[in-house]
């Protein structure tokens, strides 16, 4: 019989991001994240998707070039630990682009607060924001234990 799978608690989710991108947020200072739709604020663990998804057009990029010069592209694994803050639209009130990074025509979700993992913890994503097995929040808290302290109800 198939053991079921036990899970981090709801107050943290999975997020997917293509790679290059996700080496831009968690080794530079890309701290938007460009989706079709608006995300809910919370904390995240930044997940970086499978090879076969890599966004390859973006490593035309000067910017993400530069950005991930030097950092080895992990594919598969959470990479980090994010909160997001919010979501706006295209434009600031300015009418401008909020970032550098920021796509025209996306949401754009604000990350703050991330926390690099030392070593990439293998894991399978998802679209959306996903349920994290336990096993994994497990040992990115080993690898981030003052991080413990923001959740108090997976670790009690």
């Amino acid at each position: 019989m198939k053991t079921p799978t036990l899970y981090a608690p709801d107050v943290i989710r999975g997020i997917t991001i293509k790679q290059p991108w996700t080496v831009c947020i968690v080794h530079g200072d890309k701290r938007i994240e460009n989706r079709p739709k608006s995300w809910a604020p919370g904390w995240r663990l930044l997940h970086a998707g499978a090879e076969s998804g890599m966004d390859r057009h973006a490593l035309r990029d000067p910017l993400v070039a530069r950005t991930i010069r030097g950092h080895q592209l992990h594919f598969s694994a959470v990479l980090a630990v994010a909160r997001i803050t919010g979501t706006h639209g295209s434009y600031t009130d300015t009418g401008g682009p909020c970032s550098p990074w920021a796509q025209p025509g996306c949401f754009h979700v604000q990350l703050d607060d991330v926390h690099a993992l030392p070593l990439p913890v293998p894991c399978r994503g998802a679209l959306g924001p996903w349920r994290v097995p336990l096993p994994v929040f497990e040992q990115v808290l080993t690898q981030l234990p003052h991080l413990t302290e923001l959740f108090p109800e997976a670790t009690s």
